[in-house]
């Protein structure tokens, strides 16, 4: 009887930690096991994009059955405020980020250039150790619809992963002005062993898994903000 309560005891216990991990809030980077993610995981969401028949360009959409007045006030009430001018005749979007701002109450925003091949030279930023930060992407849309657009975003520490999110995006029609979009709130991990060098992996992907631009960028979390070089 003494060994059943014991493990009854322990299952409470394991459920009422997982409670209260479920009850925490906020979204930080920890060097905490639990938000390791393996190679398997991603490769599993590479492998989950859902594969739909024959598709046509958002044109080909909008001219057909357009002598029918009802179908077409359907079809502008569906698509919104898509700009015609921006709709090309392929069935591929094009997403073009223009820049990152790093968005945090303590000093004005820190705003980023992304450069075409994802790559930015050298230190692209610094945090302040502790901090609470959003990050604000500009980007526009072009030819198509792009659906179910999602941010993914990787942080390793000497090779070492510590840090990884998914977020949604959300779904964009073609349109000359940019869009804008704001992430949820991260803080910054703080202490001695939280400060110095991150690698870091950024990725945005649509329904159909295609990547519309990845960053390989190195940033440091320091007592004080800074900006790179």
């Amino acid at each position: 009887m003494g060994l059943v309560d014991d493990n009854q005891n322990k299952e409470k216990e394991a459920s009422e930690d997982e409670g209260g991990a479920a009850r925490g809030g906020g979204r930080q980077m920890s060097d905490d096991s639990s938000f390791y993610t393996t190679d398997q995981e991603e490769d599993n969401d590479d492998e989950s994009a859902l594969h739909l028949g024959p598709q046509c360009s958002l044109k080909e959409q909008l001219e057909k059955d357009k002598d029918d007045e009802s179908l077409r006030k359907w079809k502008e009430q569906l698509l919104g405020s898509v700009d015609i001018n921006n709709i090309g005749e392929t069935l591929d979007p094009e997403v073009k980020f223009l820049s990152v701002a790093i968005v945090s109450p303590e000093r004005p925003d820190m705003v980023l250039s992304i450069p075409e091949d994802g790559k930015p030279q050298g230190l692209w930023f610094t945090l302040k150790e502790g901090s609470h930060y959003r990050l604000k992407f500009s980007f526009q849309v072009s030819n198509n619809i792009v659906s179910g657009l999602r941010y993914t975003n990787t942080v390793w520490k000497s090779g070492l992963r510590v840090f990884s999110t998914k977020d949604m995006i959300g779904t964009f029609s073609p349109q000359q002005e940019p869009y804008t979009h704001e992430m949820p709130e991260e803080t910054a991990p703080s202490g001695f062993m939280a400060r110095g060098s991150y690698t870091a992996k950024s990725k945005f992907l649509d329904d159909d898994n295609k990547c519309h631009l990845e960053i390989n960028y190195t940033f440091d979390i320091r007592k004080d903000w800074a900006s790179a070089d």
